[in-house]
């Protein structure tokens, strides 16, 4: 009897080990599974925050050309004047050159951050900027069709503006 009592103590020892092995084994299995969906949660919401970010720093900077390019149109229904109005004109194209860096690099940092519809949405920003100044400027070298053609490319700036907020809500929906 005293040999198979021990028999039953080693094998019940041995169970109790492997079971205990089996048990942390699992626990440190779940407890890595844990640890990565959390990093991955975490680095979601960096990622988000991110692109938040971006988003209305981008926004921002639109807004400030936005508001310029209407000072132009001010410039076109408030001003008799030829000589005040392109004198006008240049100051706010001075402005524009300024306001034209941010804007630039706000919209490289929304290419960067993405993803690929928001950087698209966003350089159609930056490019309807770029032919927008580029009306104002035929507008002051007095350009038969400049200003007609610099209230067509003005409404597109505020469409490509429109349409990348648009599509910022949704990525930002969707994180």
């Amino acid at each position: 009897m005293g040999d198979s009592a021990v028999w039953v103590a080693a094998l019940t020892g041995g169970t109790a080990v492997f079971a205990s092995w089996v048990t942390t084994l699992g626990n440190t299995r779940a407890a890595r599974v844990q640890a990565e969906a959390s990093a991955q949660a975490q680095h979601r919401e960096q990622v988000r925050a991110l692109r938040r970010v971006a988003y209305l720093e981008l926004m921002e900077h639109a807004h400030v050309v936005g508001e310029l390019y209407r000072r132009v149109l001010d410039a076109f229904h408030q001003m008799s004047d030829r000589d005040q109005q392109m004198a006008r004109f240049e100051e706010l194209r001075t402005e524009l050159r300024e306001a034209y860096d941010p804007l630039m690099h706000s919209v490289r940092v929304v290419v960067l951050e993405g993803p690929s519809a928001t950087a698209e949405a966003a350089q159609a920003v930056l490019d309807a900027a770029r032919e927008t100044s580029r009306c104002l400027w035929r507008v002051t070298r007095d350009d038969a069709d400049a200003r007609a053609r610099f209230d067509v490319v003005q409404g597109s700036y505020l469409r490509c503006l429109g349409r990348f907020v648009d599509t910022a809500r949704v990525t930002m929906e969707a994180s």
